[in-house]
């Protein structure tokens, strides 16, 4: 299913819902048990006319099923109350930078997103992320390392949402997707890299479909041997900051992690908490990332492109975060 047959897909099941009289839905994750709770939202954002959707633990879902199929009358009770803030809309990008020595105008960027989801504190999505993102400046900077290009950090807000902080500040900065037509900062941009999915280590690095920067990239992690096995695929990964990168032909790139319990019980979860994070993998990633965006901003030329890709319309930036 393409996503527009999922969107109309969508829609006509939510005017289904209240044709029917539906008062909420019910839903439980299959990978929830044990008392995590995964969450959802809105298949349709923007929209202010959503039924309520509940989630609850698969244990309490499942027993409301066995109950039903026994034709036992199930009851069920509800008080919900939402508004909408509208004192404070908007969003902010949390952006530093170390000066290139030789070519400042040349931009190597590294970060992650600084929002998270509401059902625990966003530890492992994306604190971990940002917080390695920060400890590579650190490392930079203590090194009193002196580089070409500047190296800029960001931190991203909105990303749950839809990219929104990573495309808002390309299309600033770097080109309009829709139109496709680079600005000034466009040519000097050498490289981006992202760390969005948990606490684990770094196994390797997805290529973004752009086979030219394999042989770069294999030299980078053959001196990190001791430390990570350095696959690279050419495959492309979803749901993250490189994207808006990528998406205005410029090189952008997401680590492959160690899966550890991310997909089974942090992310987008009530487990998604502090005690969750790996300090010894914390530290393994951002020693990884400090060396790939220290060749980046030392090396002769610039990371090697893909060709522009054609305009596209106008959106959110992207698909919802991870």
């Amino acid at each position: 299913m393409t996503p527009e047959q999922q969107q109309a897909f969508q829609a006509k099941l939510r005017n289904f819902y209240k044709d029917e009289g539906v008062l909420l839905t019910l839903q439980a994750s299959a990978r929830g048990e044990s008392g995590t709770l995964f969450g959802g939202g809105a298949q349709q954002r923007m929209e202010t006319n959503n039924l309520p959707q509940v989630s609850i633990t698969a244990e309490h879902y499942n027993r409301i099923v066995r109950l039903l199929q026994h034709n036992v009358p199930v009851k069920l009770q509800f008080d919900i109350k939402t508004e909408f803030d509208t004192s404070k809309t908007d969003s902010f990008n949390v952006v530093a930078e170390i000066p290139g020595a030789t070519k400042p105008n040349e931009i190597v960027m590294v970060g992650g997103h600084f929002d998270s989801w509401h059902y625990g504190t966003g530890a492992t999505d994306n604190a971990a992320g940002s917080a390695v993102a920060m400890e590579v400046m650190r490392i930079l900077k203590s090194l009193n390392l002196k580089m070409d290009r500047t190296v800029r950090l960001a931190l991203w807000g909105g990303e749950e949402e839809g990219l929104l902080g990573s495309a808002a500040y390309v299309k600033e900065h770097f080109a309009d997707p829709a139109t496709m037509k680079p600005t000034a900062e466009h040519n000097g941009f050498a490289g981006y890299f992202n760390i969005d999915n948990g606490t684990g280590r770094i196994r390797g690095i997805y290529l973004q479909g752009n086979e030219m920067v394999r042989p770069i990239f294999e030299q980078w992690f053959a001196a990190l041997k001791d430390l990570t096995p350095g696959v690279i695929t050419i495959r492309n990964t979803g749901g993250t900051d490189h994207q808006s990168y990528d998406r205005v032909g410029l090189p952008g790139f997401q680590f492959i992690q160690d899966p550890m319990d991310y997909n089974t019980r942090t992310h987008h979860s009530n487990m998604d908490v502090y005690d969750r994070i790996q300090q010894a993998d914390m530290e393994q990633m951002a020693i990884i990332e400090a060396v790939f965006v220290y060749n980046a901003a030392t090396r002769p030329e610039k990371l090697p492109r893909k060709e522009l890709p054609p305009p596209t319309p106008a959106g959110r930036g992207g698909r919802a975060g991870n």
